[in-house]
């Protein structure tokens, strides 16, 4: 009987690492309840380079709606035919090629990949580190962070931003976002942090 236990736990929780994206994406306990090794994968990225859970998933809301082969949209020429993707940003953190080169480079992980969750909220949590060290912008602070990973940390410096109302608006609303987020996160990180031996008996 134990036998059987161990072999349907370990069933769901592959059909877990198989889900898509979520369904309620405004819920983080939710999110982590239909994926739960997302949740390990997200607090690794918290205690390896000190960005709250709850940032980084509202990042990746922001970014790719928690959809692992996102892309930008096309343009349309004459209102119809598709054309070029403005950049060739990928996966759930909707990473550019060379910024990601960059990371896998500088965390020796040439095999990461934009379209695996824990790669992408690792190099989330790997590039608001560095706007952390470049422009001293507080870890928790989503906003900000936010457009410096929009515009680049140089960007960030020179403002570019500041005459780009619709990005201001986008980056105060993944504050709303990461601040929910936080909030659920509170209600529900024990019961997620228990390994399946622990949900079994619990």
């Amino acid at each position: 009987m134990q036998k059987i236990t161990l072999i349907l736990l370990a069933l769901l929780s592959l059909a877990g690492c198989m889900n898509g994206q979520p369904k309620n994406l405004r819920n983080a306990c939710s999110i982590f309840e239909d994926n739960r090794s997302w949740f390990k994968a997200a607090a690794d990225s918290e205690k390896r380079w000190g960005v709250p859970i709850s940032v980084s998933m509202a990042f990746i809301y922001q970014e790719s709606a928690f959809r692992s082969r996102a892309k930008p949209a096309r343009s349309r020429i004459l209102w119809i035919i598709p054309g070029p993707r403005p950049s060739n940003a990928y996966g759930y953190a909707q990473a550019l090629d060379s910024t990601w080169a960059d990371y896998q480079n500088s965390t020796g992980n040439p095999r990461a990949k934009r379209s695996n969750f824990s790669d992408a909220v690792d190099f989330i949590g790997w590039y608001n580190a560095n706007s952390y060290r470049r422009n001293n912008i507080p870890l928790h602070d989503a906003r900000d962070l936010y457009l410096a990973y929009h515009e680049g940390n140089t960007g960030f410096e020179r403002r570019t931003y500041a005459d780009k109302q619709w990005l201001i608006d986008t980056a105060a609303g993944v504050q709303v976002n990461a601040d929910r987020y936080q909030g659920q996160i509170d209600r529900c990180a024990d019961e997620l942090g228990k390994n399946w031996w622990q949900r079994l008996f619990s």
